[in-house]
């Protein structure tokens, strides 16, 4: 079937939903219908969850939201979540060693706390982990490699979600409504990495249920860089004449070699140098486990209630190589909770209404074997412990005072408690200082109003203003350091502001164009001298597009643009002005934030001929030039990846597929930096190839 008639069977299909159905039954049904799943090229019957945290139709989502479905997750077959994630407008996610990342989504590639505490990772519309205690390697946890579905929120969503969505949401959807077929993955690569993906179909005992299972052993291409990586997930649904129990299990192990950064002028052009690594010692080891269960109940007609308990262990052994202290942190957490929403569906209106609560404990201990080094002191640096409770109510209305206008208002209250107990002396120690026992809370608020036109069937407009807030994260308050006080660190809080628009012409284009300006205050983050600032101030400002073009009823063409300048709005001089390592960390009013590439770009090329049981793509990804340190006196240039991949049916049920990653062996980096004198990077891989078989078992 073409792209022209699944596009066009769907619009019929969902035409004839609409108008004899409600739109809570429209949602259920529009998922489960696989003619209305998303399709290369036509954005317009896509259906997404995160939006609403309930299945509804993309194009009318009053926001910039990107999906990625479960036939171009397959064909991706990604080694890491960067290579879905970069190919979203406005997303870049730099890769460190093995499946550990940073994350920028309308933003600069933050780190720390920032980066922690800036993105909501979710897996099943629940998140990974609790909100004060953020990982910013978050993607780590998530079962991406069984994915059926990604959405990625670009921008503030603190209306329906809450803490930690202050620049977006990524949600990793394991299952949807319909039956996953017994499947088996293999591959191997060319520098020894092996990767198998197996799930078993459990219809027989409840339809829909399924049991996957994905292992990775990752040699690295860097020296002493591998990564030893189990997940599980089980899903169970059961059903009623007027409810549905869908409970989900999730699982994970990952034992990860860290390699750190190569150090020297433009030293990941080095073809031997790159390949090094100046840490060996370091190491991540990371095991967590999720459960959860999504009731829905049908009230009566268009009303519905959803309840969601949930818990959460995760616990992390890691090595601080990046410091001269070289120290070992431990942390853990535990949480239980539970999502609930109430749906009201009516002619013209709609509404949600819900409550959210979390309570979570935790622990960090962090221990330096080594002798001092400056003020890094030997010994115990920090031991505490954090119990948070976190209460949440939220409601949105819809309004559709005619069939071209659509008017939502949303708002979500946060009230978050840190009750804190150090566990050895207070005061100081070397450059760390430890606050003595003391309860925290904080309450954020945080508004949502959006209007939308549609001028007719396939077009929607939209403008939006929303808050994004999140209380510190617990490490901002009880980590410190000698240049810092006590007093809590404020929220962070962030306005943005967007007006966008979507579309499809002759079922053959489709197009999405946004742009966006946002405030951020109380940003914190750690300077490149190691000390944390509290009160910075940012500005973000760009458009972002995405073209996709069905050329031929064999060819796709997929394109994606952003430009974004993200800059400094405070000044902040160097900590010691005579020298010229401590100069490049002055910051200036009006500067570039480092790490923020003005341009990202790239392009998808995919051929499935009608002659031959084929479908290859070509894909192009542009990182452009960006500052390295915080007083822009140093850069990356930027750089080009090409990626080949094609997959041959050989039965109906039997597929060879092969990758060729990075095919003009570009020496690039993943991630620059300048910091204590140093240029630093992450080198990038060079050229890879992939070969693996998928079989479908019946």
């Amino acid at each position: 079937m073409s792209l022209f008639e699944v596009h066009g069977k769907a619009a019929a299909r969902k035409r004839l939903l609409e108008t004899a159905l409600p739109s809570a039954a429209l949602a259920a049904a529009v998922v489960a219908c696989p003619a209305l799943a998303a399709q290369p090229g036509v954005t317009a019957d896509t259906v997404v969850v995160t939006a609403e945290r309930r299945p509804s139709a993309q194009r009318d989502a009053p926001l910039s939201i990107s999906t990625f479905d479960a036939e171009g997750l397959a064909r991706i077959g990604a080694d890491h979540p960067s290579e879905i994630l970069n190919r979203a407008a406005g997303v870049l996610i730099h890769r460190g060693s093995g499946q550990e990342s940073l994350t920028s989504i309308r933003s600069p590639v933050l780190t720390g706390g920032a980066g922690a505490g800036s993105f909501l990772y979710l897996q099943d519309g629940v998140p990974i982990r609790a909100a004060g205690f953020a990982n910013v390697n978050g993607l780590l946890e998530a079962h991406t490699e069984i994915a059926e579905a990604i959405e990625v929120v670009r921008g503030p969503s603190g209306a329906v979600y809450g803490a930690n969505a202050i620049h977006g949401v990524i949600d990793v959807r394991t299952g949807l409504s319909t039956p996953r077929d017994t499947s088996l993955m293999i591959s191997g690569d060319t520098i020894g990495r092996v990767k198998g993906v197996g799930i078993a179909d459990l219809s027989a005992v409840s339809e829909g249920s399924f049991a996957a299972l994905s292992v990775l052993d990752d040699p690295g291409f860097r020296a002493d860089s591998g990564v030893d990586q189990q997940k599980l997930t089980v899903r169970h649904i059961a059903r009623g004449e007027r409810w549905t129990a869908t409970t989900i299990f999730s699982g994970v192990n990952i034992n990860q070699e860290t390699a750190g950064f190569v150090e020297g002028p433009d030293v990941y052009l080095d073809p031997v140098l790159r390949r090094t690594n100046p840490n060996p010692e370091a190491f991540r080891d990371v095991k967590s486990a999720r459960l959860s269960s999504r009731i829905d109940v049908e009230l009566g007609e268009g009303t519905v209630l959803s309840v969601t308990p949930f818990s959460r262990w995760t616990d992390m052994d890691f090595l601080l190589h990046f410091l001269p202290s070289q120290a070992l942190e431990q942390n853990s957490h535990w949480s239980v909770g539970a999502q609930t929403a109430l749906y009201v569906d009516r002619s013209n209106w709609s509404a949600i209404i819900g409550f959210d609560v979390d309570r979570t404990e935790g622990t960090l201990s962090e221990f330096q074997s080594i002798p001092t080094v400056f003020s890094f002191t030997q010994g115990l640096h920090y031991d505490y412990q954090v119990t948070s409770v976190g209460l949440s109510p939220f409601a949105e209305v819809e309004w559709r005072p005619s069939p071209k206008w659509s008017v939502r208002a949303a708002a979500r209250l946060d009230r978050t408690t840190y009750d804190y107990d150090n566990r050895t002396d207070d005061g100081v120690v070397g450059r760390f200082l430890r606050p003595a026992d003391r309860r925290d809370d904080f309450t954020t608020a945080s508004p949502k109003f959006s209007v939308t036109y549609a001028p007719n069937e396939d077009w929607r407009v939209y403008a939006s203003y929303a808050r994004g807030a999140r209380p510190p994260q617990t490490t901002d308050l009880y980590r410190l350091q000698i240049n810092q006080t006590t007093d809590p660190a404020e929220p962070e809080t962030i306005d943005a502001g967007e007006i966008g628009v979507r579309g499809t012409i002759d079922d053959r284009l489709s197009v999405e164009v946004a742009g966006y300006f946002m405030e951020k205050d109380n940003f914190f983050f750690r300077d490149a001298d190691g000390f944390n600032v509290s009160d910075g101030r940012t500005r973000h400002a760009g458009a972002e597009a995405r073209l996709v073009a069905a050329v031929t009823p064999t060819l796709t063409i997929d394109g994606n643009l952003a430009y974004g300048r993200h800059t400094y709005r405070f000044d902040r001089p160097a900590t010691d002005a005579t020298s010229p390592v401590r100069v490049t960390d002055t910051i200036t009013f009006g500067d570039d934030v480092d790490s923020a590439p003005r341009w990202l770009a790239g392009a998808r090329a995919t051929w499935a001929p009608s002659f031959a049981p084929v479908t290859a793509e070509v894909a192009w990804t542009h990182v452009g030039e960006y500052f390295t340190d915080a007083a822009n006196t140093r850069t990356y240039p930027g750089h080009n990846v090409v990626d080949v991949r094609g997959d041959y049916a050989l039965t109906d049920s039997l597929t060879a597929f092969v990758a060729v990653r990075n095919v003009a062996n570009t020496f690039y980096a993943e991630r620059a930096d300048f910091a204590f004198g140093d240029e630093r990077f992450f080198p990038g891989e060079g050229r890879v190839a992939t070969f693996g078989v998928r079989a479908a078992i019946r």
